[in-house]
């Protein structure tokens, strides 16, 4: 258990930073400068635009524990050294391209506010370098970064607040995160945490331009003591339970999996089924999606629709835009891979409990090798198939 005493102090100091880092770091620099340093030439190098770390060499044997794919000995030996890092990223129309989604191993994707999705993408196999734009917390994305660990890394810039269910900050607190593995902009700033006014190339509200590196988070982490252990020596992955994988079957037939968000055409997303890759391209408000580190369109080896209930959380907040989403218990499910849709069923015994997919026969559903894209529907979502 950590030092009760350290954690009082850390709270207190979180608590009345919080408000001094918004005032200080809400207009940060633009990111640039010098990458780290200390990142030995054996194991990658990362240029002066914090660009991904990048490994050459070697067979790819090892396999990433969030999403089966193979990677070097050296990657391996590498994110040995952290443990899984959320971090929120907006999709406002605004926001796009987004940077880094191309490097997360699994996203989770579904409305933050009046029909306006937003992104919870898990790093840890693979860095990304430079992420955002990075926005707030939701509570039920809270739900799904608790899968990883017990103290996963999790990325954000504030969050809903206001008293009842949708408190996602209040949260926080209430799991032990704050101060301890919540990276709040609020409370850290810069420069892990900076504003490039200039990165998307035109001109965007303030709340569009706030950036971090992965490589700045993981850091943060370790000074914390969170590495791929905590400070009392548990592994991060001592209670994670991994999915199963198998090796690529690709199909022949053309698919493109169309799902909406709240009839909204700006939002609307298309997964085309790419054979020669086996895997599926995306589209997002009828524009080719990429990712602005390397301007290459965002990819998955697997697309999972879940339907779950979903409602406003009338807690007061100006419009009632909180949403909720019924993310623990059982529910349908889509998964796409191989060019096929399979019709199965998900299960979340709890926050922390593992998001499950079984088939009609209540058999796992076994994963390809690679990202998982994971997208939440209301029960009467529309899925449609071309």
């Amino acid at each position: 258990m950590k030092n009760k005493a350290l954690i009082i102090i850390a709270v207190i100091i979180y608590i009345a930073s919080a408000g001094l880092s918004y005032a200080l770091f809400s207009n940060v620099p633009a990111l640039g400068g010098d990458g780290p340093a200390d990142i030995a030439a054996s194991k990658g190098e990362i240029n002066n635009d914090y660009e991904a770390l990048t490994f050459n060499g070697g067979p790819k044997t090892e396999e990433c524990p969030l999403n089966g794919a193979k990677y070097s000995e050296a990657q391996r030996k590498w994110w040995e050294t952290h443990r899984p890092l959320g971090i929120m990223v907006e999709n406002h129309v605004d926001s796009r391209p987004q940077s880094g989604l191309g490097f997360a191993d699994v996203v989770y994707e579904a409305v933050a506010e009046g029909g306006i999705t937003r992104f919870l993408a898990v790093y840890h196999c693979q860095d990304a370098g430079i992420v955002g734009p990075v926005r707030s917390a939701r509570t039920y994305f809270l739900d799904y970064i608790s899968e990883y660990g017990e103290y996963p890394l999790y990325a954000h810039v504030g969050g809903a607040n206001t008293p009842g269910p949708a408190n996602a900050l209040g949260q926080i607190d209430e799991y032990g995160w704050g101060a301890y593995n919540d990276l709040n902009q609020f409370a850290i700033g810069f420069p892990t945490f900076r504003r490039d006014e200039s990165r998307l190339g035109r001109s965007v509200a303030t709340e569009h331009t706030m950036y971090s590196v992965t490589s700045k988070l993981w850091e943060v982490g370790s000074d914390r003591g969170l590495t791929n252990e905590d400070e009392d020596g548990n592994s991060w992955d001592e209670e994670f339970t991994p999915y199963s994988f198998k090796e690529d079957k690709p199909g022949a037939s053309a698919q493109t999996v169309g799902v909406s968000f709240w009839d909204s055409a700006g939002y609307a997303v298309e997964w085309k089924y790419d054979p020669e890759s086996n895997s599926y391209l995306r589209s997002n408000g009828g524009s080719v999606h990429k990712d602005r580190n390397t301007n290459k369109q965002i990819s998955a080896k697997n697309v999972v629709v879940l339907f779950m209930t979903e409602g406003r959380a009338n807690d007061g907040y100006e419009g009632n835009l909180h949403m909720l989403y019924g993310t623990k218990g059982t529910g349908k499910a889509s998964v796409f891979m191989d060019g096929k849709r399979i019709n199965g069923t998900w299960k979340k015994s709890g926050r922390t409990g593992r998001t499950v997919l079984v088939d009609s026969t209540d058999s796992e559903i076994e994963f390809n090798r690679g990202k998982i894209w994971f997208m939440i529907q209301p029960l009467d979502g529309l899925v449609t198939l071309k």
